[in-house]
């Protein structure tokens, strides 16, 4: 049998037509190559296409050789652009595909109106880039016209994956991610407005006015009225891969997000189900991450999907495409960076939602609550969008974050397990449930409750909104509760609540009372074919027995070798630092901490290190210390490569993690004791002059015990300082400490730096780091974003600060924010802080102010480091 599913899997209809044209508006496109580390070199083609409506920005990724290759289509998440996936398009093309990335419209470099993915918009374009790719001659072509394809994307750009295989039948293989199969079911489960996630969806995109104005009015009918309308589904769903369910019969690889409040693992049950019924080959893998954070488990996930296509485009019949479902379960925590640590648990057959049904008996009587006026205070579950720091990672580690009012929910709970229970899928429960309302509004969900009582665990923050339609006269509902993989340990209790509010949904604002009564046990599947891998023997257990003799001649072999370090290099013996194509990944991690990084320092600069959490800035001060050892390229300071024991490396203070002092010693003597440990002679330490640089004046004398925050961080600035090394690194130095502190701190640094020396500092704190640095270099997922003067990186921007005469009230920023060219706008002590969009302007702006009635008192350019930082960092929904 064909697995690609040609034949009478392939449909004899098109909908959207082969030969539509495509205009390419930059000619042959802007070639640029593309390193390659292990494999050959990309290239690189961007091109405009014009395909009707809208201009799209793509960018063709191919190697060279006249063979052709299967092609690829990846899409984007929403918000996001082309350039978010060129790392996945790099390594697909090195592989031996031709890769095809394209911002949709209204993103990126594109052009249009968001359309959420509408069949005769965004999928048509998907139709005219599979056109494209046929006419391209590293393609390979099933028949003329007809190109072999696969389709991969997460997010927004799953759910296009799903609508190009169900409205173009030359799609051959396709692997969506964290993505929806249903967006009506997504954002009005069970007839309740998801209000939260749908307004990230609506400012991520810019604002209403970037959809189509038919999406916009219906966005700003539910949002009013916080009921959704039979006219809102049915948009959704007609948008939606479900409408074509029966269209879609390609190889399918699903991933879906076990941290996700967005697009649940319900909405990747329902595709497998309806993909599997047409005949095709489904897998199933649930990830640690999702929408709201966790691990996305990049690298594993990418080198699955290649194994697909390699397996469904390329028919290698020896691809190892994984098992038929797998899940990634919490295996402790890593005590060096306390992230969780994953497991991978896998069956031959997906299970579904429901497999292993075990019956756990409730016990409560029946129960009455409020949903108050207002609908506030509302209960708290999950947070959207805080990614890896998000409420649904803390529960994977057993943290109880979730918040319920009391009088304002039902609680019933089980009796202690007696034995350890794995919840892999959809708990139900039917309850009755009576309001003095017309319709209730509840909100389900289950705790792990541990021995004690005291802990409660919402297992990845979840719940299961539910509107009850006719609840007046009373009424029996059955309730589907989030899809979860997660251990009740022996001794632990099930807890079933249901609210009346929830912070991530739209609640009836009118008062009412509602009354529930148990009228089933919980039923809860346990997937009993989904085993988790059995732990491997330590790799110590084989090697211990022959590792004396190894190890003997291995020293032997390379001591003459390991004591020879690189020449110093001449040309750099009065620079303080200069990185070159640094690159380093962590044994077992998903992907590089820090890629490719190259950057130089000179002397007097005080430098910002700038990035979010996982830029890599921690692991890059590690390395330059000679803490660990890079994977490639070089670290040189003044001419000379680091290495672990440099002596170069005496040259450079740090100040990483916070320093330990003997509570007892004073500060002086606290000092004294370190440099004397570090058999350095005593008239090196330059003690004097480094307490002066620091400033902590008579303190010295006095006990720490009795020191501040703000004087612990100054003396461990001291002790980095002794011996002036010529280069002083200092990590986060302002943590704990209070403004004052913070403005002693700053000076602290620039005083050492105009001394003819070199600081580098990495800081969460913008203000502060606009206020101290002569310098920054700004990273990003391990990559260097930008370097430079701070003047430069900050310049001009596009955010204006507006003077008001008296405040401005909510309601009217809301108005502003609005407004066309209006990207965004803040209110501030003294008026408005906007940001204008792309086609926004001052002289507009200002004319639209009046009319609104703003009381303008003046209007200038605004633009902080933290503007321009988050322009530089900013990522994708």
């Amino acid at each position: 049998m064909d697995l690609r599913l040609r034949g009478p899997f392939r449909r004899p209809r098109r909908l959207l037509a082969a030969g539509a044209a495509v205009v390419v508006l930059a000619g042959a496109g802007t070639w640029t190559a593309v390193a390659s580390d292990d494999g050959p070199a990309v290239h690189r083609a961007d091109r405009v296409m014009d395909v009707g409506g809208a201009r799209l920005d793509t960018s063709y990724f191919t190697t060279a050789g006249g063979e052709r290759r299967p092609a690829v289509l990846i899409g984007h998440g929403f918000g996001g652009s082309k350039d978010d996936v060129r790392e996945q398009a790099e390594d697909l093309a090195a592989d031996g595909y031709a890769v095809l990335t394209w911002s949709a419209r209204g993103f990126g470099e594109s052009t249009g109106k968001v359309g959420l993915n509408d069949p005769k918009a965004e999928v048509a374009d998907v139709s005219k880039l599979i056109d494209w790719l046929a006419r391209q001659p590293q393609v390979q072509l099933d028949r003329t016209g007809d190109p072999r394809v696969g389709m991969a994307g997460a997010s927004y750009g799953g759910a296009i994956s799903l609508l190009g295989a169900g409205y173009d039948d030359r799609v051959d293989a396709i692997a969506p991610a964290i993505t929806y199969w249903n967006l009506a079911d997504a954002l009005f489960p069970n007839g309740v407005f998801k209000k939260l996630w749908a307004g990230i969806f609506v400012n991520t995109a810019g604002g209403c006015d970037r959809f189509e104005a038919r999406i916009c009015r219906m966005y700003d009918r539910v949002a009013e009225s916080g009921t959704p309308d039979a006219e809102a589904r049915e948009l959704l769903e007609r948008r939606s891969p479900s409408a074509v369910a029966d269209r879609i019969k390609v190889p399918t690889l699903l991933v879906q997000g076990q941290t996700d409040s967005l697009f649940p693992l319900g909405q990747a049950d329902a595709a497998a189900k309806a993909i599997r019924a047409n005949g095709a080959p489904v897998d199933v893998d649930w990830i640690a991450g999702g929408h709201d954070g966790g691990d996305l488990e990049g690298d594993r996930v990418r080198a699955r999907v290649q194994a697909w296509f390699d397996r469904y485009l390329k028919d290698d019949k020896a691809a190892d495409t994984g098992p038929a479902f797998r899940v990634s379960r919490t295996g402790g925590v890593d005590s060096t960076d306390g992230q969780a640590l994953l497991r991978g648990a896998g069956g031959d057959r997906y299970p579904g939602l429901e497999s292993g049904q075990r019956e756990v008996a409730l016990t409560g009587r029946e129960q009455t609550f409020a949903n108050p006026a207002g609908a506030g205070p509302p209960a708290v579950s999950a947070l959207p969008g805080l990614g890896g720091g998000g409420l649904a990672q803390l529960s994977s580690l057993g943290v109880g974050v979730s918040l319920d009012f009391p009088g304002q929910y039902a609680r019933f709970d089980s009796a202690p397990v007696t034995d350890d229970l794995r919840i892999t899928g959809s708990p139900t429960v039917t309850v009755h449930v009576e309001s003095t309302s017309e319709d209730a509004v509840l909100f389900a969900k289950v705790y792990d409750v541990g021995a004690d009582g005291t802990q409660q665990v919402l297992p990845s923050q979840l719940v299961t909104p539910l509107r009850v339609e006719d609840a007046g006269s009373g009424k029996d509902v059955t309730i589907t509760l989030p899809a979860v993989d997660h251990e009740i340990d022996k001794g632990h209790r099930l807890r079933l609540v249901l609210s009346s509010t929830d912070l991530g949904y739209a609640s009836p604002a009118a008062p009412a009372t509602y009354k529930v009564s148990l009228k089933s046990d919980l039923n809860v599947p346990t997937a009993p074919g989904v085993t988790t891998a059995a732990a491997p023997l330590p790799a110590w257990v084989w090697w211990l027995p022959v590792a004396g003799v190894l190890v003997a001649a291995a020293l032997l072999l390379t001591a003459r070798r390991r004591t020879a370090a690189p020449a110093p290099d001449p040309e750099l013996a009065e620079v303080p630092l200069q990185i070159t194509d640094l690159s380093k990944k962590y044994a077992g991690g998903d992907r590089y901490s820090v890629r490719d990084l190259t950057f130089r320092v000179e002397k007097v600069q005080v430098l910002g290190l700038l990035g979010p959490n996982g830029a890599g800035k921690t692991t890059t001060l590690r390395m330059l210390m000679g803490l660990i050892r890079p994977d490639g390229g070089e670290i040189r300071v003044f001419g000379h490569a680091i290495r672990p024991g440099s002596p170069v490396l005496s040259r450079v203070g740090a100040f990483v993690e916070g320093a330990g002092f003997l509570p007892h010693l004073s500060g002086r003597e606290n000092l004294e004791l370190y440099w004397a440990a570090t058999g350095r002679p005593a008239e090196d330490a330059h003690l004097d002059e480094a307490l002066d640089i620091a400033g902590l004046g008579d303190a010295l004398a006095r006990a720490v015990r009795t020191y501040s925050q703000g004087m612990r961080q100054r003396l461990a600035i001291a002790q980095a300082m002794l011996g002036l090394p010529d280069l002083l690194i200092l990590d986060e130095p302002t943590n704990g400490l209070d403004p004052p502190q913070i403005r002693e701190m700053r000076e602290v640094m620039i005083r050492y730096a105009a001394a003819g020396r070199t600081v580098i500092v990495s800081s969460h704190l913008l203000a502060e780091v606009e206020q101290t640095c002569t310098h920054l270099v700004v990273m990003d997922r391990g990559r260097l974003v930008q370097a430079g003067p701070v003047g430069e990186i900050v310049g001009s921007g596009d955010t204006l600060l507006v003077g008001t005469a008296s405040p401005v009230e909510e309601p009217v920023v809301e108005k502003v924010a609005a407004l066309p060219g209006v990207a965004s706008a803040v209110r501030t002590d003294d008026g408005l802080l906007i940001r204008l969009g792309a086609d926004g302007s001052a002289e507009r702006l200002v004319a639209e102010l009046v009319r609104l009635e703003v009381p303008v008192r003046s209007v200038g350019p605004h633009r902080r480091l933290e503007d321009a930082f988050l322009t530089l960092i900013g990522g994708s929904a």
